[in-house]
C-alpha cells in the first residue's frame, strides 16, 4: 500500500465513525405541533410518561 492508499483509507474509516456517531437515541425531543405530554402520577408529583418503542438497531446502542 502507498502513502496515498493509506491516507483515503485513513479519510474513509474517519468519515465513517463520524456518521455512525451521529446515529442513536437523542434526549428530550419536542412534540409534533398540537400533540400534548402524557403523564402519570407517581407519590403525588405529575411525571411525563414517554412511551419507548423498540428499534432495530437498539442493541447496537
Amino acid at each position: 500500500m502507498t502513502r496515498i492508499d493509506i491516507g483515503r483509507l485513513a479519510l474513509v474509516l474517519c468519515l465513517s465513525a463520524a456518521v455512525l456517531t451521529a446515529c442513536g437515541r437523542k434526549g428530550d425531543l419536542d412534540l409534533p405541533g398540537g400533540a400534548q405530554p402524557v403523564y402519570k402520577t407517581v407519590d403525588g408529583k405529575k411525571v411525563e410518561q414517554v412511551e419507548d418503542k423498540p428499534f432495530i438497531l437498539d442493541p447496537l446502542l
